[in-house]
């Protein structure tokens, strides 16, 4: 049965017939679209580093409701995996190289009141900057399985167990790297970390075949906890330094 095109496996703007392959008369009334059982995008695939890098950015970025509905669901996710640590590495290798550009050309006017200690800033600053290069993988792995775990949790809790598993997440959360690509540009990089969360909201109404009210809230929940945690923090800090200042 294709998904691809108009056949026998029906089209999303006639609801009277199959869709993604499901039975005749479509979805059942008051349930959101079911996906396929995924297969269909193309994958980061090690066996072709370049070329599918680029087709995955390409249609995670351009076409993300597509491309999350067609991923698959279980089997050897490290390929998803690599893809997001490789995004996160180029970002580490892009923002290193600027602060080091930046701290070379301030090196450079200072060169002659501060002699050789320049020297041992910009050995300091490149040693810095190969350290990055090495620990970023570690790092971006655990940020990832720990947002994996989280939405997984939550997807158990809010989408229920007929999901489509920690896998299936993981995925999602891996091509939802994407963003890091440009996340070291000022200003962009946010915009670009808001885009982060819309790819995740759609990426698990997509494979876990849910609503977007219920996406959304799986993915904005531990948004909303890290955002109060950081004003309460920030309340205390300020409140201490406050009584610090007003003891002397």
């Amino acid at each position: 049965m294709d998904f691809n095109t108009g056949g026998s496996g029906g089209r999303p703007d006639d609801e009277s017939r199959p869709l993604y392959g499901g039975e005749a008369g479509g979805r059942p009334p008051g349930e959101p679209p079911r996906g396929p059982v995924g297969g269909t995008a193309v994958e980061f695939n090690l066996q072709d580093p370049v070329g599918s890098f680029i087709s995955t950015v390409r249609g995670v970025v351009l076409d993300p409701v597509g491309f999350f509905r067609g991923i698959a669901r279980r089997g050897d996710f490290i390929n998803p995996i690599v893809f997001a640590l490789i995004c996160y590495e180029i970002s580490t290798l892009i923002g290193g190289l600027i602060g080091l550009l930046f701290s070379g050309l301030l090196g450079i006017s200072d060169v002659g009141n501060q002699g050789t200690g320049v020297v041992g800033g910009a050995v300091g600053s490149i040693g810095g900057f190969l350290v990055s290069l090495i620990i970023a993988p570690i790092i971006g792995a655990i940020i990832l399985f720990i947002v994996a775990g989280i939405l997984y949790l939550l997807t158990l809790l809010i989408v229920g167990s007929g999901n489509s598993g920690f896998e299936a997440t993981t995925r999602v959360v891996s091509y939802s790297f994407v963003y890091h690509l440009v996340s070291w540009i000022p200003l962009i990089g946010f915009i670009a970390g808001i885009y982060g969360l819309v790819l995740m909201i759609i990426g698990v109404r997509e494979v876990h075949a849910t609503t977007t009210g219920k996406a959304a809230a799986v993915v904005l929940i531990p948004v909303a906890v890290l955002l109060l945690i950081s004003v309460l923090l920030a309340v205390v800090i300020g409140a201490f330094v406050f009584t610090l200042l007003q003891q002397q």
